[in-house]
């Protein structure tokens, strides 16, 4: 009996000291991260977001073909497969397909998780024609002070852009005590950000890493003078006519966005940014986003990637690829969300879920885009 008291009374100090050595080091998002475990599509509903006001609504139409053609029995097996809550397609900027799953609407509110870095990218690209940001060659120490010392004095816009800021963090989804896992589950990401330090000579190796979306978030916040989700709201989300609010959400109440990830929309509002980048910064006759920058972001960076291959397939925080002769330029979350714009055929589909997974031995959004294309 006296033994297992002991064995009890130790195991006590044992917890005891576990947990005060994880408050004390910084590392209380631990308990949110067992709690959850691993971020889902609805995490808005556990976070502090903030806003992204919608303005006047300007209506998608449906084409006179809506929902007339069905998808392949293949496709809408893969569909369900990998658990998607949102399938729609868009063809000569109307509504030509959209299928809803597992409780979700066309209203349904959802993370696009890394679709996010996308979105900033672009509002990069209205912060430098508005005139608040120089040049993507500009160089970041000129916002942020902390950055003046050793390879990060050589950080440009540019290579947080194309994924090449090459900073000492580990883009790993599974470890409990990795950066990202941090940044995603704690409470102070502007002090991530500014203990950031840069490793690797910038603008050489591509390296994806969610902390580059942080740093211009805060070049947006602090030259605009705006928050990343009010500049979001002005410059983008009305523009574009969202029929609904949406939601970044933050680190903590009245906090930082999480840039990296976590703008919550719907599927036909979400498609809104696959039509301004199918018609190259333009918008219901309007623009929001120069051409050239656009032009930009779809040219491959070339970087060097961890298997020595040249990073043909990434721009400024967009994805590229081809599906036979046509170029496909798309945003991707790491849950299958995928905004996927294809040129040539005037299609731009956007497809949430809960899982990213290959077929046939092609990417998903490879495969979206090959079957979309070959049945609509």
């Amino acid at each position: 009996m006296k033994i297992i008291k002991k064995i009890l009374f130790w195991l006590l100090v044992l917890i005891v000291l576990i947990n005060l050595t994880i408050v004390l080091s910084g590392n209380s998002y631990v308990y949110k991260t067992l709690y959850y475990q691993y971020a889902d599509i609805d995490d808005y509903t556990i976070f502090e977001n903030r806003t992204v006001a919608a303005g006047t609504y300007i209506p998608i139409p449906e084409a006179s073909s809506y929902n007339k053609t069905s998808p392949s029995q293949e496709l809408k097996n893969y569909l369900l497969e990998t658990q998607t809550t949102a399938f729609l397609v868009l063809k000569n900027d109307s509504v030509y397909y959209e299928e809803y799953w597992d409780g979700y609407d066309k209203d349904a509110v959802s993370n696009s998780f890394s679709v996010s870095k996308s979105i900033v990218s672009i509002l990069i690209g209205i912060a430098i024609d508005e005139g608040n940001i120089k040049s993507v060659d500009q160089k970041v120490s000129d916002f942020i002070p902390e950055y003046t010392n050793g390879l990060n004095a050589q950080l440009t816009i540019r290579h947080l852009l194309t994924m090449s800021a090459g900073f000492d963090w580990d883009e790993s989804y599974n470890s409990l005590f990795s950066p990202t896992t941090k940044a995603y589950y704690g409470s102070d990401l502007k002090k991530i950000m500014f203990d950031l330090k840069v490793i690797e000579t910038p603008g050489i190796n591509f390296h994806y890493q969610s902390c580059n979306q942080l740093v211009l978030a805060y070049i947006i916040e602090k030259t605009c003078g705006k928050t990343l989700s009010e500049y979001a709201s002005e410059k983008l989300w009305k523009p574009l006519g969202a029929r609904h609010e949406a939601l970044w959400s933050l680190d903590h109440k009245n906090g930082f966005e999480k840039a990296y990830c976590c703008f919550n929309s719907n599927a036909r509002d979400f498609s809104r940014i696959g039509t301004l980048i199918l018609h190259n910064g333009m918008f219901n006759g309007k623009r929001i986003v120069s051409e050239e920058y656009l032009k930009q972001s779809k040219t491959p960076s070339n970087l060097i990637d961890e298997d020595g291959e040249h990073a043909h397939y990434y721009g400024y925080s967009w994805w590229l690829t081809h599906i036979g002769s046509q170029d496909v330029i798309y945003a991707q979350g790491i849950s299958g969300q995928f905004i996927i714009v294809i040129p040539e055929s005037n299609t731009v589909i956007v497809r949430l879920g809960k899982m990213n997974m290959p077929k046939d031995g092609i990417s998903a959004a490879e495969y979206l885009a090959q079957a979309t294309t070959e049945e609509f």
